[in-house]
């Protein structure tokens, strides 16, 4: 569940994601280990082996390395989207573009179920999650609009598609957080996807 180093950075960029990677990581399982209230900054430098100036060089608050790891969890979306093959139809591409964050989530499973529902369980995340949400739509739909040829200023198809494919996202991720067989995140996606992509393929825009 850590950022995935980028080789085109320099050797201090790549560093200073990696203290930022660490910094995440245990500051991720510290908070979905003892909830959101029951850990300090004091408590995540000690467990990432770092200094409280350090953390807040990358972090303004505790929430805020929630907020990146999200800003994260779009930034692949977004990026699987662009990365579809041309000719796809809509949604199959949501589809592998949704999955990706999804499939990390089912990698990475007993660390990943505790952070998912530390957030949906925690109102100030959950509202800083759907803040994030409504970002991830915009992106999506810009994309969605690109591969479309559609207006997105002015077509509701891309928004909506985007918008759809958020939800069934969101839905996704409370379905699995709520139950205590942990079903397969990815089969789960790959369920709701069926029920949606009807509406995700509308054809041809109307002249």
């Amino acid at each position: 569940m850590s950022t995935r180093p980028d080789p085109s950075l320099s050797l201090a960029e790549r560093k200073r994601q990696l203290v930022s990677d660490e910094l995440t990581e245990a500051a991720l399982q510290l908070l979905a280990l003892k909830g959101f209230d029951g850990v300090t900054v004091d408590e995540i430098v000690a467990a990432a082996g770092v200094s409280k100036r350090t953390f807040f060089r990358y972090f303004a608050s505790k929430e805020d390395v929630v907020v990146q790891f999200l800003a994260d969890m779009g930034t692949d979306m977004r990026d699987a989207l662009a990365g579809r093959p041309a000719g796809e139809p809509p949604a199959e591409a949501l589809r592998h573009a949704v999955r990706v964050p999804v499939t990390t989530c089912a990698a990475h499973s007993e660390r990943a179920l505790r952070v998912v529902r530390l957030i949906l369980g925690t109102p100030a995340l959950l509202a800083r999650f759907l803040e994030r949400q409504d970002r991830w739509r915009d992106e999506l739909a810009g994309e969605l609009a690109r591969r479309t040829g559609r207006d997105v200023a002015a077509d509701l198809y891309p928004r909506l598609a985007a918008g759809t494919a958020l939800t069934a996202f969101h839905v996704v991720l409370q379905r699995w957080s709520a139950s205590e067989t942990a079903p397969d995140p990815v089969a789960l996606l790959d369920e709701a996807f069926d029920l949606v992509a009807p509406a995700l393929d509308p054809g041809t825009p109307r002249a």
